[in-house]
């Protein structure tokens, strides 16, 4: 099985697994299922380091898959918006339950990384809350707890101006924030003893607080009803632990760059 498509799978599984805590109080166990539903699946194909902190790029594909009930839409969604289900959405203030899906990283992923613990496959689950001070203004944040990957917790604050330049194209963009506890810094930008004497790196053991600041666009397209397209770039610049860790310093990079471009198709469906 390919990694993209162990990704789709993930991610459907983890959108099933939020599914159930949207379910509002007076159903049944089950009742949750009932409903139209819709599923949204797409690729993202982009160019960015390999690992975070490298200076290397490569170009990849990813999936974008998409699954809850239909519901108020909100108003504005970014590409960086984990798998959420809203709890509660009063038109200026959304917050719900999200989660993200984490792919291993060991040595076979870059030369920048043999001889460091493998960063296991797993995730990160948590809860989110966006608001609109302004008609053309979402900001968003997001806490997650490790799973696996990871024991630590992190938390990312996204504001973003969007635009509709036409009924069919918005421009979107704005700035980023993302912290990070110490455990997850360890996991991702550690080096101990063992691994400084393997690799060649100098011994590093992080604390947590602020990891990246960075800003972000996008210009969307609804070709059609169903399909989407967008064009988007992103650039991050590491901080803090991140940037102070040696596998960056004597390996990579603080400035990361990603540019891409996805495309995604909705499907609308009903189960009584």
């Amino acid at each position: 099985m390919t990694r993209f498509s162990k990704t789709a799978i993930a991610s459907i599984l983890l959108a099933l697994a939020l599914a159930p805590a949207a379910a509002q109080a007076g159903e049944g166990p089950m009742g949750w299922l009932s409903g139209d539903w819709y599923l949204t699946v797409g690729a993202t194909g982009l160019v960015a380091p390999d690992f975070e902190g490298s200076n290397n790029y490569l170009f990849s594909a990813q999936p974008l898959i998409s699954l809850g009930k239909a519901g108020p839409q909100a108003r504005f969604v970014s590409r960086n918006d984990n798998i959420s289900f809203s709890l509660y959405d009063s038109g200026a203030v959304r917050a719900g339950l999200t989660g993200k899906i984490i792919w291993g990283r060991d040595g076979g992923d870059a030369d920048a990384l043999k001889h460091l613990d493998p960063v296991r496959f797993g995730g990160e689950i948590g809860g989110f809350a966006e608001i609109y001070p302004t008609d053309w203004l979402r900001v968003r944040g997001e806490v997650r707890q490790g799973i696996r990957s990871h024991h630590g917790v992190v938390a990312d604050v996204a504001a973003d101006a969007f635009q509709d330049v036409t009924p069919d194209i918005r421009v979107s963009g704005g700035p980023r924030l993302s912290f990070a506890s110490s455990d997850y810094f360890d996991a991702y930008y550690g080096v101990d003893a063992d691994e400084s004497a393997a690799s060649g790196l100098r011994e590093y053991h992080p604390g947590g607080g602020l990891k990246s600041v960075g800003v972000g666009g996008a210009v969307t397209w609804k070709t059609t009803d169903r399909v989407t397209t967008s064009l988007f770039g992103e650039y991050a610049r590491l901080m803090g632990p991140a940037a102070d860790s040696s596998l960056v310093r004597e390996r990579g990079d603080r400035n990361q760059f990603t540019v891409g471009v996805s495309a995604s198709y909705r499907f609308d469906f009903t189960i009584r």
